[in-house]
């Protein structure tokens, strides 16, 4: 699937699925800079340029600050749904989806 064909999908969500999609993308994020941040310190080969443990810790704060402003996006006013709610939107989602 093309970004062009899944940007059409999320449009096509509601909001509480898009905010789901959009908390799910930011976890894979920090789960792979996380592996990638592990790989790099747990491997050394002389070919490979390691930034030092201050260049990494710079990094690791810029990293952190641009993940807290993507949950910041995921900020609302509104208390966050019940398991009831969530089980009706759930059933809306898949009257939508199979009608």
């Amino acid at each position: 699937m093309s970004l062009k064909e899944v940007k059409e999908q999320a449009f096509k969500l509601s909001l509480s699925d898009r905010l789901t999609l959009v908390n799910l993308i930011v976890e894979s994020l920090q789960e792979e800079l996380n592996h990638q941040t592990s790989q790099t310190e747990s491997v050394v080969e002389p070919s490979v340029y390691i930034p030092s443990s201050s260049i990494q810790g710079r990094l690791r704060a810029e990293r952190t600050e641009l993940i807290n402003q993507m949950r910041g996006l995921l900020k609302s006013d509104q208390p966050a749904p019940t398991d009831a709610e969530v089980q009706a939107m759930l059933g809306e989602r898949l009257v939508e989806k199979y009608t």
